[in-house]
């Protein structure tokens, strides 16, 4: 029998489509750091292979390179933009919708279907990331297709798409390490509790797909880790040139514990204290790094992160700088030494405001605790149905428990749910103590709040409709308490609206209840209703990076995009009298110059297409070259210029020191037309721009150029 197509899930699909792909060929150099990456790694397979992020494979990006691999394939055959570098995460978002659908669909039926897809087809933060280069969007899909292979295994009892269930984690490892790994509980409790075979095979079947997930995970960095360091790049943003230290450090238990690489001094850069430490995903700046001052903006909503990469606030049109530059306050809280400028210049969010009051921890994602993700710091990225999806679990199992058997024999739809509530608590319980991670990653939470909103608020009407007893009360308490939370959320900035939709919420739950006892067609009429109603919010939230203009290095969602400087597609900024001298200066040298760091490094990879060595990687810290390798670059001709930017925290490195002391400062004047001339900071996508969308113009280099001997 021919199946036929859902037309609700077209329709959801183009939405999806829409949310992902609208206006992502205004963003020219989305997330500079990966975009240089991208820019070098289509130059040759050996830059490819290692995710090399300068074209003389000098150093990597600080991840692993499946999602890099996917955008530099894209840039090889649509040439490298901002949209081309974009499109696999915008596509993998719309598959991961779709794949959501073919989850709950069976189980659930059609309606929880198109319910989970579009609540994950509108998640404001998996928007936001899904129009960006970083890479939560890939993994994400990789996870679900694993779900997908996982359900598979336990309803054909097939073995094989167990394995490659496991597999598709492992895949997960290499797009964004252990945080694929998040999903393990609940791929191990589902297999153990739903297949339908005894408890020493399970046992002895997970056992081997987890060694497989395993070998698949750490396949790429053992090949990596088992080079010859000098016939690869260095490993960025680790500190002893291993993936595996990165893995599990930098990007393991750093995450729960705090931030500890790249906070102090290095080999090579991070002087004695310094707060340069960030990742390529939390201080991306451009190269001007002007200091957002968040004093300058009056009552303005807020930005809740410091702007960068697209839509960044810096001076157009030169090398970095420690000024300041006045800007919107930062709905961020900042974290420690928010004050300073972080990471070579990328602005720190220091603005006081009635927002940036609850904001507060690392990188403003709210204090530590239970409720952590019910806080404005990241609630109105994620958790606009996370009250829906909570009662959603009650609703699922109380509707499809088979009343003949024990309460803990579970049916296999009451399985199903299982899944999904160990996807979402034990992730939510890592968001609520973890103490080192950025709002986009909240990603991670959307495809189970989808699916637990979807199913779930198809069985509470299911038990609204069919029980006489307390458990009729689910469904309208599930739509209040979920209208209160988005009432607070908007009530942040707006209040009448706020109330507005609080007392909506109030009132349709009231009617719907005091409904209980008439048709069938009017208690879900006006539950329909109260489902739209919730859903609005949330939509108009994923609209405001369309609308506004997003940020590509800190994915976010939220009115405050209108006024902060993360709005806008402005893009990474270059000198080119500065290019123009060191290419009419170079000498077969194979950089173009050196610098501290990737953050200054990205935007003229980009502009170029040449290499830039950035010696402490992206923090500036890491211990990527010492004096004696940079005397020998210098002998073989490899290196002949630096440039050191005015604000760089890697100052008192001894390699800097060395530098200092042994070479040539040039006078601004060598390269420079009109040494006073500045240009205006926070320039736009409408702002003229030269053919690669990298503005060119004549500002006053905050930095020092030398020749080095």
């Amino acid at each position: 029998m021919k199946k036929k197509i859902d037309p609700y899930l077209v329709g959801i699909l183009l939405i999806a489509a829409f949310f992902n792909f609208y206006g992502i060929w205004n963003d020219e150099t989305v997330n500079p750091y990966y975009t240089a990456a991208v820019t070098s790694m289509v130059q040759n397979f050996h830059n490819f292979f290692y995710a090399a992020f300068d074209p003389a494979g000098f150093i990597t990006v600080d991840k692993p390179p499946v999602a890099f691999w996917f955008q530099a394939l894209s840039a090889k055959i649509f040439g490298v933009h901002g949209w081309s570098v974009i499109l696999p995460q915008a596509l993998a978002g719309v598959g991961s919708v779709f794949l959501l659908y073919l989850l709950i669909k069976p189980r659930f039926g059609k309606w929880a279907a198109r319910i989970a897809s579009l609540v994950l087809a509108i998640t404001p933060i998996a928007v936001a990331v899904a129009r960006t280069n970083n890479v939560d969007a890939i993994l994400v899909f990789f996870l679900l297709l694993g779900t997908f292979f996982l359900f598979k295994a336990v309803n054909r009892g097939r073995f094989g798409w167990l394995l490659l269930a496991f597999v598709m984690v492992g895949i997960g490892f290499n797009v964004k390490m252990l945080q694929a790994y998040m999903v393990l509980p609940a791929f191990i409790l589902f297999y153990l509790i739903a297949s339908k075979i005894s408890w020493k095979k399970k046992v002895l079947q997970l056992g081997i797909a987890f060694v497989l997930m395993l070998g698949v995970s750490v396949s790429w960095a053992v090949v990596v880790d088992s080079t010859n360091a000098d016939s690869r790049p260095y490993i960025g943003s680790s500190q002893t040139n291993s993936v595996l230290e990165l893995a599990f450090g930098y990007n393991g238990v750093e995450r729960l514990l705090g931030q500890e690489t790249g906070m102090g001094t290095s080999g090579s850069g991070g002087a004695p204290g310094s707060s340069s430490g960030s990742n390529s995903e939390c201080m991306q700046a451009p190269p001007s790094g002007g200091q957002s001052n968040g004093n300058s903006s009056g009552g303005t909503p807020p930005s809740r992160a410091p702007s960068s990469g697209n839509g960044q606030s810096g001076t157009s049109g030169q090398p970095p700088s420690g000024g300041q530059q006045g800007g919107p306050p930062s709905r961020a809280g900042g974290g420690p030494n928010s004050s300073d400028s972080t990471n070579n210049g990328a602005p720190s969010g220091n603005g006081g405001s009635k927002m940036q009051k609850n904001n507060g921890g690392m990188f403003g994602t709210g204090e530590k605790g239970p409720l952590r993700l019910f806080q404005t710091a990241l609630g109105d990225q994620i958790s606009w149905f996370l009250p829906l999806a909570l009662f959603g679990i009650l609703g699922i199992f109380f509707n499809y428990r088979d009343k003949k058997k024990r309460w803990f024999h579970l049916s296999e739809t009451q399985k199903e749910m299982v899944f999904w509530a160990a996807w979402l608590i034990p992730v939510a319980g890592f968001f609520s103590v973890a103490g080192f991670f950025h709002h986009y990653y909240l990603i991670m939470l959307a495809p189970a709040i989808s699916a637990l909103s979807g199913a779930g608020f198809v069985a509470l009407l299911q038990l609204f409709h069919r029980e006489k007893n307390w458990k009729t009360a689910l469904l309208p308490a599930a739509i209040t308490a979920t209208g209160v939370l988005q009432a607070f959320y908007i009530g942040q900035y707006s209040l009448t609206l706020g109330m507005t939709l609080g007392v909506l919420a109030v009132i349709g739950s009231g009617l719907l209840f005091l409904s209980r006892m008439k048709s069938q067609k009017l208690t879900t009429g006006l539950a329909t209703i109260s489902l739209i109603l919730l859903l609005v919010a949330p939509t108009y939230w994923s609209l405001t990076p369309l609308i506004y203009g997003g940020n590509s290095s800190l994915p976010e969602t939220g009115p405050q995009l209108a006024t902060s400087s993360g709005g806008g597609f402005a893009d990474a900024s270059v000198d080119t009298e500065l290019i123009n001298y060191l290419k009419k200066n170079n000498s077969g040298e194979t950089y173009l110059f050196g610098t501290t760091d990737s953050t200054t490094a990205g935007p003229y990879i980009i502009s170029t297409k040449k290499a830039v060595l950035a010696l402490g990687g992206f923090n500036g810290t890491d211990p990527a070259l010492t004096v004696k390798k940079l005397k020998q670059m210098i002998k073989s001709g490899e290196l002949k210029y630096f440039y050191l930017p005015n604000n760089s925290k890697a100052a008192d490195s001894s390699v800097i020191k060395w530098i200092k002391k042994n070479s040539t400062e040039i006078d601004t004047s060598e390269y420079k037309t009109d040494t006073d001339a500045t240009s205006s900071a926070s320039q736009t996508g409408n702002s003229p721009q030269n053919g690669n969308g990298l503005k060119g113009t004549n500002g006053t280099g905050n930095g020092t150029l030398y020749l080095l001997k």
